[in-house]
């Protein structure tokens, strides 16, 4: 792997888990020194998450991670709700040749005790979404909006209620999609969407402090 790809790599999974938090600033040195890298391959990798929408210039020699807020994530789950109905409709639209029952099935067996294996196979499920979708600028469009809900979705890791509901939720939409029913499957989705932003909009109203940060 490339210095700069893994550098991008680190500092995305950083950014996303708030590690390094909205308003953080990041310096070319420290973080060059910090990552391994040299100051070039580090300098890609700003570039790329900056055009990204996660890194904001704030001068010629200060760059901080972007702020997100309320309306930043309405915003984010409009786009969202667009593009995932429409993929999870194209999905059903399709024969499924077992994946997305087998999927249905991992979310009535899923461990919310191990959060990374759900994640993971949320994953799974967006992967699949994506190749049976077919759409090669549904799926570039998506993985823009997916980019930007990693820094969101952490808000559910504290909520133990809205991660069952979402279980169940994402059960629903495989079995719509396995069944080849794309109305559904719409519906489906847009439900849960619906119930994860609203989800979203009270942990932050409650602490905004996670995601909006200090600039």
């Amino acid at each position: 792997m490339r210095a700069s790809d893994r550098a991008y790599r680190e500092l995305l999974e950083e950014i996303q888990a708030g590690s390094l938090a909205p308003g953080a600033v990041l310096s070319e040195t420290d973080q060059a020194a910090r990552l391994g890298v040299s100051r070039t391959p580090l300098r890609e990798a700003l570039g790329r998450l900056a055009a990204d929408g996660l890194l904001v210039q704030q001068s010629p020699r200060v760059t901080v991670v972007a702020p997100i807020d309320a309306d930043d994530i309405r915003h984010l789950f409009t786009v969202r709700r667009a593009l995932e109905e429409t993929a999870a409709r194209l999905a059903a639209s399709r024969p499924d040749d077992g994946t997305f029952a087998g999927l249905a099935d991992a979310f009535a067996r899923v461990d919310l005790d191990r959060l990374e294996d759900y994640y993971a196979l949320i994953a799974r499920f967006d992967a699949a979404v994506d190749a049976a979708a077919a759409n090669d600028y549904l799926t570039a469009a998506l993985r823009t909006v997916r980019t930007h809900l990693g820094r969101v979705r952490r808000l559910a890791r504290d909520n133990p209620e809205r991660l069952a509901a979402s279980v169940a939720e994402h059960r629903v939409i495989a079995d719509a999609i396995a069944a080849g029913d794309p109305e559904l499957a719409a519906h489906a989705t847009h439900l849960h969407l619906h119930h994860a932003l609203t989800s979203v909009l009270t942990a932050l109203s409650a602490d905004p402090a996670p995601v909006k940060g200090t600039p």
